[in-house]
């Protein structure tokens, strides 16, 4: 990225700001690294409850014709990718169970196929254990990526060792955090599916790790890859729950609801920082796309755009 001149970055930060949050700077403490432009741009990928869906919707489908299918999700990833220079792309859960692919072989392909689309992490969803610990734990050597899940305890099961609680990824001096939340599986899953796991409260391990990663590792961005779901009714915690009630979390990429939106929901958290929560619908149908611009000399960051592309062909393409 062409470096600006020193007078001229706060401008760039205003003028550049997209309409979900503009004009929005919000402060990062500790900035980590400062070596390179004083400008750093992040995108974040995300997708969730892909359910297998490794080909497009048939084309008389009556609300999705044509569209999905991963195929057209690696040559938008390709794309993007192409353009910027720190890229992470990450999956909210529940990538197994919706189509044959997974009656036929257990999940195997879609974890090939994400290893090859290059998904740095993910977390896990409730029907990611349709065929048992045992079926998870067979197909995991075919994910070329982190599995993540801070909720879980495996200690008394196959999947010991097999997921990590958090993940620090660094792009060009940056240090992003991650670490994952899933549902309760009580009455979700056959218990004989999950034997020994078990849950812990999700809102006193995201305080905990994200207190971790912010404070004692200097992450200069805390991210949570959350399967709890988006919002409900009634008082099961949900992401903008974890949003509020949570102090170090900068963005949460969520699933297991299937929530459409245009747009991240902005909350406040318990430090009075805004949180974003975000989610990408499910079946591969879009690809969420978040743009962070952090600014080394001051310490700031700019969310400069929001954007979720329609997994349609194009021309552009």
């Amino acid at each position: 990225m062409e470096e600006l001149p020193n007078n001229s970055r706060r401008e760039f930060l205003r003028k550049s700001a997209f309409s979900l949050v503009a004009g929005a700077v919000l402060p990062v403490s500790g900035f980590a690294g400062s070596e390179g432009n004083d400008i750093v741009k992040l995108t974040i990928l995300h997708t969730n409850d892909v359910h297998s869906q490794i080909d497009p919707f048939d084309q008389n489908h009556p609300k999705y014709p044509g569209m999905g299918g991963a195929a057209i999700r690696s040559a938008i990833i390709r794309k993007i990718r192409n353009e910027e220079r720190n890229v992470l792309l990450f999956d909210a859960g529940d990538i197994f169970q919706g189509t044959p692919y997974f009656n036929l072989f257990g999940g195997e392909l879609e974890l090939k196929i994400m290893s090859h689309l290059g998904y740095d992490a993910a977390t896990l969803g409730n029907h990611d254990f349709d065929n048992g610990i045992d079926g998870l734990v067979k197909q995991l050597p075919h994910a070329r990526f982190t599995m993540i899940n801070s909720n879980y305890d495996f200690s008394k099961t196959l999947m010991e060792g097999k997921s990590r609680s958090y993940k620090i990824f660094t792009k060009q001096g940056l240090k992003i955090g991650v670490f994952g939340l899933g549902i309760d599986l009580n009455g979700l899953v056959d218990k004989r599916h999950y034997g020994n796991l078990r849950y812990l409260d999700p809102i006193e391990v995201t305080e905990r790790i994200s207190a971790y990663l912010k404070l004692r590792k200097k992450c200069d961005l805390v991210i949570c890859l959350s399967h709890l779901g988006h919002l409900y009714n009634h008082n099961k915690v949900s992401d903008l729950v974890i949003a509020k009630k949570s102090s170090f979390v900068d963005l949460i990429i969520g699933g297991h609801t299937h929530t459409f939106l245009d747009e991240p929901v902005t909350e406040v958290n318990m430090s009075g920082k805004k949180v974003l929560v975000t989610q990408a619908g499910f079946a591969g149908l879009r690809l969420g796309r978040i743009d962070y611009f952090f600014d080394r000399k001051s310490g700031e960051k700019s969310i400069t755009s929001a954007a979720v592309m329609e997994m349609k062909k194009s021309s552009e393409i």
